[in-house]
């Protein structure tokens, strides 16, 4: 694999603060919200919630079509991370945040997702037992560099092989992500295709 059958991740820009908080959801006033995780939020959230609930969105599934070059990869060896893509249905889980901590919350995850805007941060409806709550989604931008939806199967499991970045190895959060999902109850047998994939190519 070359660098050239990727975008110029290494030019890539941080949004400016301007296009931050153009791209900002406004909160609820005085209500605590929830947050969809599909990928690493569901096993490393870092913030603060008082409850949390499975959680199914229709309309959308979870996929490796999103260039890592920071988090799984550099911009000379780029990993794959997941996003939400269009189509099917995907299922995580919903996060309550209580109303005192919205702001820093949201902040929280616009830092940690929203660096170069390849999210597009929107209230989506996610299905609990409980009842459909509102919560705010990150979905993938297919008009953003980092968009990878393109890519043939065996190519993603060489970038997920090759993917190492400031938070470990690419197989390391595909291996966290089938883990945590199976110890929920929830299998995606896409992702644990990948793993079982991947890890007869290491050995």
């Amino acid at each position: 694999m070359t660098e050239t059958e990727w975008p110029d991740l290494d030019g890539l820009e941080s949004l400016s603060a301007e296009e931050m908080a153009a791209r900002r959801l406004s909160l609820p006033p005085r209500q605590d919200f929830w947050v969809f995780g599909y990928g690493s939020l569901m096993w490393h959230p870092g913030f603060p919630h008082v409850e949390v609930r499975i959680a199914r969105l229709n309309g959308l599934h979870r996929r490796f079509c999103v260039f890592s070059h920071r988090y799984r990869g550099t911009p000379r060896l780029p990993g794959l991370v997941l996003g939400l893509d269009r189509g099917g249905s995907c299922r995580g889980l919903a996060f309550r945040v209580p109303a005192a901590e919205g702001e820093a919350v949201l902040d929280y995850l616009y830092e940690r997702e929203m660096i170069t805007g390849v999210y597009l941060p929107s209230w989506r409806a996610a299905k609990t037992d409980q009842g459909v709550v509102p919560a705010i989604t990150f979905v993938v931008d297919r008009a953003h560099p980092q968009y990878a939806g393109g890519l043939p199967h065996d190519r993603i499991v060489e970038m997920i092989l090759q993917g190492r970045g400031d938070r470990g190895p690419c197989v390391e959060y595909l291996e966290n992500t089938v883990h945590h999902l199976q110890a929920l109850g929830l299998r995606d047998r896409a992702l644990e295709r990948l793993l079982s994939e991947a890890r007869v190519r290491r050995g």
